[in-house]
């Protein structure tokens, strides 16, 4: 039951949510989940991506520039 809660708080976000989020394009999303910088889980044939996991790529990219 506990795995039920989380789920329950988790947004998922499509990759054209992710681009307009992150001000760039579709492409630079799926070349971000492709090489394993922006994890994303697969739903039939497309992918979604959590929040945190968006969150979590911006905080780390502003501590690498």
């Amino acid at each position: 039951m506990a795995t039920h809660n989380l789920l329950e708080e988790v947004k998922f976000l499509t990759v054209a949510e992710v681009a307009a989020l992150m001000r760039v394009s579709k492409m630079t999303v799926y070349r971000l989940v492709h090489s394993g910088h922006l994890p994303a889980i697969r739903v039939g044939r497309s992918f979604r991506v959590t929040e945190k996991a968006v969150q979590d790529y911006l905080a780390h990219s502003f501590k690498d520039a």
